[in-house]
């Protein structure tokens, strides 16, 4: 008997926060021979990417490009400014978070851990993980720490395990506002080239960050933005490295070349998406994000579920998190949405296991990609038996109709 192949039709639908769907224009440029990492060409290609990515963080100074993930560009920022026992400070604002201390901790480096001390009607277990840095209680604390024992403090910018994105330039302002010279180190993974971040305006000494999210590449590289204080606090820093050290790396750049083997035809996608990300405009690029954002959300109010994020001041422009009503388990919607409708969409992380889902909105997407993310949602908590308030469709329907893109308005001129 013949056997019929019981894969979906049509193409996947993948909505989680990253890795993000990969432009057709980065997957060809990725397909390119690959080159002699010690030749001439790749003396340029490396010259170009490493000229862009500076414009995608908005500095100066040299960005650091490994051929790791995230996690490793985390590992990097601390190996290269800190030493064993060194304190720092760092805010638990969700799972990476949390996942970014405990790698410091293993590393030798004694943490401290700032949180939300408040109350949370819907997650009475994690109410931090619905709010962004409180800068203040980063001031307040920095203050008692007269004998400046605080070698540095670490936030996440964009939380992709809860859809909130801090000021880090309250940060910065709470750190100047104390008096005290702790190096400020942000995690911007998944904020990068999708919310507005400013390395030298926002007085950042390391940003981290992976090219899987608003670059719209596929996961393989990620980045050290410095700035002189960091290089300057490298060179005493007392933890091993030797993969991770920035003054080769550093030395190398200026010619465009790695001390070991890069990934070259990654670095090709990069420098298509920089084209991409360039030549569009970064502060259009923030508002597209912005707009579909705003969209997605309008959905969430419709059924009547809350939003994670339970500040609207750090609604996240890069995902939307979730939460199902008492009772309904979020990863079991997940599943159902993913059998029925070919959609993927984001799990709850760590304490939000089973609680929440996440709807990514970035990078290659439009209003039709959105919508129908919001449609297949919608089906998918009908069957799993929710009670919804409204059409969630509609609402982003309107959304988008009211609030065309400045591209659209264009066009249509």
């Amino acid at each position: 008997m013949l056997q019929l192949d019981s894969h979906p039709t049509g193409r996947h639908f993948l909505q989680i926060p990253g890795p993000s769907p990969v432009p057709d224009r980065i997957l060809r440029a990725m397909s390119l021979p690959t080159i002699d990492h010690r030749g001439p060409e790749f003396g340029a290609l490396g010259r170009q990417v490493l000229a862009g990515i500076r414009k995608i963080f908005k500095t100066q100074h040299p960005v650091v490009i490994y051929p790791a993930s995230g996690t490793g560009a985390w590992e990097a920022a601390l190996s290269n400014t800190l030493g064993p026992g060194d304190h720092v400070l760092m805010y638990e604002t969700g799972h990476f978070a949390s996942l970014w201390q405990k790698m410091a901790t293993r590393l030798g480096i004694s943490t401290e851990f700032l949180a939300y001390s408040g109350t949370d009607e819907h997650l009475p277990q994690a109410p931090g993980w619905r709010r962004g840095v409180q800068a203040d209680l980063i001031e307040a604390r920095l203050r008692k720490d007269t004998e400046k024992k605080i070698k540095a403090v670490c936030v996440v910018h964009n939380e992709t395990s809860t859809g909130v994105t801090s000021d880090i330039a309250a940060v910065r302002r709470a750190i100047d506002a104390a008096g005290h010279p702790a190096l400020l180190m942000v995690d911007s993974i998944s904020g990068l080239a999708s919310a507005d971040y400013r390395h030298d305006e926002w007085g950042v000494d390391v940003t981290v960050s992976g090219s899987q999210k608003g670059l719209m590449l596929p996961p393989g590289i990620s980045f050290n933005a410095l700035s002189p204080r960091a290089l300057e606090a490298s060179k005493s820093a007392g933890l091993p490295r030797s993969f991770w050290a920035w003054d080769e790396i550093v030395e190398m750049n200026k010619d465009g070349y790695w001390p070991y083997t890069p990934n070259t035809n990654l670095l090709y996608g990069l420098s298509e998406a920089l084209d991409m990300l360039l030549g569009e405009g970064l502060d259009n690029v923030f508002a597209r994000h912005q707009r579909w954002a705003a969209g997605v959300r309008a959905a969430v109010n419709a059924w009547g579920l809350p939003i994670q994020c339970a500040d609207p001041a750090v609604y996240s422009p890069v995902l939307t998190g979730v939460i199902t009503p008492e009772g309904v388990d979020a990863d079991a919607v997940r599943r159902l949405i993913h059998q029925r409708f070919d959609l993927s969409l984001g799990t709850g992380l760590g304490k939000l296991k089973g609680r929440m889902f996440r709807m990514g909105h970035l990078g290659d997407s439009n209003d039709l990609t959105l919508v129908a993310m919001v449609a297949g949602v919608e089906m998918g908590l009908k069957l799993a038996g929710v009670r919804l308030a409204g059409s969630g469709v509609q609402a982003t329907m309107d959304h988008f109709a009211a609030h065309a893109a400045p591209a659209a308005l264009q066009k249509a001129a």
